[in-house]
């Protein structure tokens, strides 16, 4: 059993960098790409490039060295370029910073499949998919978005995919492909359980506060909290995280529920620890039928008591083992609401909780990945049986 990071060895680590190529920004929201390559930037340098930002003056290419090896690199475009140009001018951005930060082996990362018309040029040791959602499914999603998946899975050599509902949707399509859910920091969202003074932004809401920290977007159930906080004026809701690809005019305008904002990931617990129920409130469509909330077991892990609706990577594990409330409408979030709020007592239940996540961390998850990258760089994908199921539970 894997303890620690240090149990797994890194060696083939040393010396290869890391080029990752993601459609999420490192400053956006602290998750998966940031947990899991923070790690891999101990053994390793990465490059952490987003897409480009558009500009009236002059291009440029930002640079931030975030730790010793950790550099999130951002290209600046002008305005007005077409599709094509675009990716040729991103491809001579990163032909010079390949030149420029001496990069001579190299792994490429992907999270995004339409990076690959400007990496095509590219020559990585190995190439790897962390496939963490549907992206074809979300609002405003290129529509050639699913062709280039298929030529991304052609060119992996090893792919993850970001829960089980989603590895059981994508197992087909490549023959080294392992399941990775969503991992927490325990140690971090545990503090929620401790903290006794809350943000000032929080500190003069009402109690019970139903509380929720994310991007909110078109995966928000907005009709079920607006007949939620419209029925029951005496709740307050905290939705903590930026509103984007939806008109923030459509959301609930109560005077119960309370927009406070994006957070740092350091800020979470504080504001965790002022909740009396944490919410995983998403609309049941395209976008969220393959997600695998983070949020899961890092509310658990705050000692918080969770009001979901029926996302299948929440449902099983965490709602068939009786951890989560698993709620279809506004009456049935009201019933569970109604039944957390009554209970005295929950060591019994956070107890069961803690035996639950006792073998989930970001560490583990990274160690397994380690030992899955380090056994396609031995073996060579040539010699994986194609079709073979590999589910990793961490």
């Amino acid at each position: 059993m894997i303890k620690n990071i240090e149990e797994v060895s890194c060696a083939f680590l040393h010396n290869v960098d890391l080029l990752c190529f993601s459609h999420l920004r490192w400053g956006f929201v602290f998750q998966r790409p940031n947990h899991l390559l923070s790690r891999f930037s101990k053994h390793q340098r990465v490059f952490f490039i987003e897409e480009p930002i558009f500009v009236d003056g002059e291009e440029t290419l930002h640079i931030e060295n975030y730790n010793e090896n950790l550099y999130v690199v951002t290209p600046h475009l002008k305005h007005g370029l077409n599709e094509d140009e675009v990716n040729k001018r991103l491809q001579k951005v990163i032909s010079s910073l390949i030149l420029q930060m001496q990069v001579k082996r190299y792994y490429s990362w992907y999270y995004t499949p339409m990076a690959l018309p400007f990496t095509e040029h590219l020559n990585p040791e190995l190439v790897i998919y962390d496939c963490m959602d549907e992206l074809s499914a979300f609002k405003f999603a290129p529509s050639d978005i699913t062709q280039r998946e298929k030529q991304l899975f052609a060119k992996a050599d090893i792919v993850f995919t970001g829960g089980h509902s989603i590895y059981e949707h994508k197992k087909t399509a490549h023959h080294n492909i392992y399941s990775f859910p969503s991992s927490i920091d325990k140690n971090h969202f545990g503090k929620a359980r401790k903290i006794k003074t809350d943000p000032a932004d929080q500190a003069h809401i009402p109690y019970p506060r139903f509380g929720f920290f994310g991007v909110i977007d078109e995966r928000f159930d907005v009709e079920m909290i607006d007949a939620v906080a419209k029925a029951k004026p005496d709740w307050h809701f905290v939705l903590l995280g930026p509103v984007v690809k939806i008109d923030p005019a459509t959301l609930p305008q109560y005077e119960n529920v309370h927009y406070l904002g994006g957070k740092s990931y350091d800020e979470l617990p504080s504001y965790i620890a002022g909740w009396d129920v944490a919410t995983i409130p998403f609309a049941i469509n395209d976008s969220t039928r393959f997600i695998s909330p983070t949020k899961t077991p890092e509310y658990l892990a705050a000692g918080k008591p969770v009001i979901s609706t029926p996302i299948r990577d929440v449902v099983s594990p965490y709602g068939n083992n009786g951890l989560v409330h698993i709620v279809f409408n506004a009456d049935e979030f009201i019933t569970a609401a109604e039944v957390e709020l009554a209970k005295k007592r929950k060591a019994s239940w956070r107890k069961k909780v803690d035996e639950f996540l006792s073998g989930n961390s970001w560490d583990r998850t990274w160690s397994q990945m380690v030992r899955n990258i380090e056994a396609t760089v031995s073996q060579g994908t040539t010699t994986l049986k194609t079709g073979t199921e590999k589910k990793v539970y961490v």
